[in-house]
Parts: structure tokens; C-alpha cells; sequence
């Protein structure tokens, strides 16, 4: 609202220095003063509906989105009993040309500035947040049981080991002597086994990284163990900077999940590898400015339907021969760097995303 004298109006002193640290929050916020007049809007906010602060500021919320109406029952009982209200699949309208249903949360602005804080979710995005936070309590419970599991298996495996040591020892030359070594074998790759499953615990060895380099470095792998039968499509962007990342973990989720692929098209068919820069990401709720997605996309029959809600789970495989891990761990190993692993998969293609924040300064 532009007063007589053609001045836009700003936000109110009262509120200077209160929505500090709002902009740099990746969800959509709009505050409103007692009088339901815009006084403040997040970058998010005015991303989403396309409209700068400045031309907001003092317009009732109802003149500037007239299907917020439905909005104003619970904006009306936050500010007479100071309570929050939560209102599903609300339509906000865009410029009068669309409606998008949005989520939101509106939270009482206490006194002595007073109003209203309105936080604004796309549907689409109140599912990715759900999505995310199942994989989040998935991998938890995952570690949890296999940490618990690895060690229970440790100590007697250690033991069966070394008793088929002392056999063989005993044996001489005997013709059992092959019995032992089938003992030992067994046991050595199970101890093997748990050393990829806790080691995937720990501590991360960060070290500025070129995400390119480390596809290329997949690349080659995979194309000396399948041959000249899977061919690599490329997008990359030469414009994502060196990140703060483990390169080792990196990597392996990369190389998990590109030979999963070559697996599936047994060695003979397409793979796209695509990285794209990405801007005020939120990876399982936390905001960073910048991030990456890298997608590894195949053309192959694509995960069974009945394993698709619980591929990151262990011993879940789409192949007989499968250990079930790979997928699980490529989990574990990009939330060690602050991603997170996603997948859409149908017949004839199947789409891995990993994001990850890009970190320029440490």
C-alpha cells in the first residue's frame, strides 16, 4: 500500500532486527501484524508466490491472496488466545492465475510486537519432508541392528576361525585339511562382512573434493568390470564448485549404486550421470545456501514394486545373488556427508538422486 505522498511503506520499527536469520530458512514465511497487514516476507516466501517485499509490505494478506480467507479463522484465535494453528491443503492463489495447496502453520508473534508468523509449505514439499524423515528413522533402526548384530557375530566368528586353525594344525596332511580351509574361508569373508558393516559408522576423513572427479573415477571402474557393452551418457556442471566431503564414503555410495545399475542391464545397455548445482536445498530439514544433485539414471527393467519401500534396508535385494547391502550403505555413507540418497524407479528406467551441500569454507 503506497501512501499519499507515492512512499512505499517499510517494516514497522517495533519489528527491526526480529525476522533476522528468517531469509536464510528454505520454507516460505510471512509474518502479519494484529491488523492482518503484510509486514514481512523470507526470500522463500517471496519465491514462492513470485512477489518482492517491498511491493507486500502494509497490503492486507486477504488483498494481496484473496483465498487466504480461509486462513484468517486460525490467524483471528492466534491473536485473542495466543495459540498456533495448523491448516492442511489450503489454496493460495498466484497472481490470480493458479492455485497451489499449500500447508501452514501459523505461530503467535508475542508481545510487545504482536501478530502473526505464517509458515507456508507446498504439499509436494510436506511429502519430500516425510519422505525424508522415514529414511532418516529407517537408517537409524538399520544401524542400530546391524551394529548390534556385527558385534554379537564378532567374537564367536574370531572363534570358529581360530579352532579351524588349531584343526588344521592337528589334521597334518590329512584329506579333512580341505574341510578347515572351507571353515576358514567362510569365516575370514564373514569377518570381512562386518568390517564393511562397522566401518560404515565412521567418522567421516573430510577433504575438499571435485564430485567429477570422483564419477569419472566410478566411470572407469565400472567400464573395465563390464565393458565397452554399457555405454555412459554425461551432463555434468562445470560450474558446481570443490566441496568438503569424504572422498572414500563418497565414492563407494557412487560406485554401489552405478554398478547396482550396470548389474541390472547386465552390462549391456545406457546409464545417464548428471550433476546439477542447486540453491537453498533443505536435506532432512536442515537449510544449506548451495548443494548438488548428482542423478544416475539406467535404462533397465527397474526395481521390483515389492522391494521398491525397502531397498535401503539390509539384506533387501532385487538379485538372487545380492548381499543387500550396497544400497544400505551408499545410504549411510552420503548422511555421513550431511546427503541423502533418493530413487524413482518403473520399467525401463530407474533414477538415483544423491544430494549433498556444497561447503566452500570450513
Amino acid at each position: 500500500m503506497v501512501d499519499s505522498l507515492g512512499i512505499q511503506p517499510a517494516l514497522p520499527e517495533r519489528y527491526s532486527g526480529f525476522f533476522s536469520g528468517l531469509d536464510w530458512l528454505g520454507t516460505a514465511v510471512i509474518a502479519i501484524d494484529e491488523q492482518s497487514l503484510v509486514i514481512y516476507l523470507n526470500s522463500a516466501a517471496e519465491h514462492l508466490f513470485r512477489q518482492s517485499q517491498s511491493k507486500c509490505l502494509g497490503h492486507p494478506l486477504t488483498q494481496i491472496w484473496p483465498s487466504a480467507v480461509q486462513l484468517m479463522s486460525g490467524i483471528d484465535q492466534a491473536l485473542s488466545q495466543q495459540m498456533g494453528f495448523i491448516d492442511h491443503e489450503i489454496p493460495l492463489d498466484l497472481l490470480g492465475t493458479r492455485f497451489i495447496p499449500l500447508s501452514c502453520a501459523g505461530t503467535p508473534i508475542p508481545k510487545p510486537w504482536g501478530g502473526v508468523l505464517l509458515e507456508l509449505r507446498p504439499l509436494s514439499q510436506q511429502k519430500k519432508i516425510a519422505r525424508e524423515e522415514k529414511i532418516l528413522e529407517l537408517q537409524q533402526a538399520n544401524q542400530d541392528m546391524l551394529r548390534n548384530l556385527a558385534h554379537e557375530i564378532r567374537n564367536p566368528l574370531g572363534g570358529i576361525h581360530g579352532a579351524a586353525q588349531l584343526l588344521e594344525a592337528e589334521l597334518g596332511d590329512s584329506p579333512l585339511l580341505e574341510y578347515t580351509e572351507v571353515i576358514r574361508f567362510e569365516a575370514q569373508r564373514l569377518q570381512s562382512l562386518l568390517a564393511r558393516l562397522l566401518g560404515a559408522h565412521a567418522r567421516p576423513k573430510q577433504e575438499w573434493v571435485n564430485i567429477h572427479e570422483l564419477l569419472e573415477r566410478v566411470r572407469s571402474l565400472v567400464v573395465a568390470e563390464f565393458g565397452a557393452g554399457l555405454v555412459f551418457e554425461r551432463d555434468f556442471d562445470t560450474s558446481i564448485p570443490e566441496t568438503w566431503l569424504d572422498a572414500e564414503q563418497v565414492t563407494q555410495a557412487l560406485l554401489n549404486i552405478i554398478r547396482n545399475g550396470a548389474q541390472a542391464l547386465q552390462g549391456s545397455g545406457r546409464m545417464f550421470l548428471i550433476t546439477r548445482i542447486a540453491r537453498q536445498v533443505t536435506i532432512a530439514q536442515k537449510y544449506f545456501p548451495l548443494g548438488l544433485t548428482v542423478s544416475i539414471e539406467d535404462n533397465g527393467p527397474g526395481i521390483p514394486l515389492g522391494i521398491q519401500s525397502r531397498i535401503f534396508q539390509p539384506l533387501v535385494s532385487g538379485r538372487a545373488d545380492g548381499s543387500g547391502l550396497g544400497l544400505m550403505l551408499s545410504q549411510q555413507f552420503i548422511r555421513q556427508n550431511q546427503g541423502l540418497v533418493e530413487f524413482e524407479s518403473e520399467s525401463g528406467r530407474t533414477r538415483f538422486v544423491i544430494t549433498l551441500p556444497v561447503i566452500k569454507e570450513i
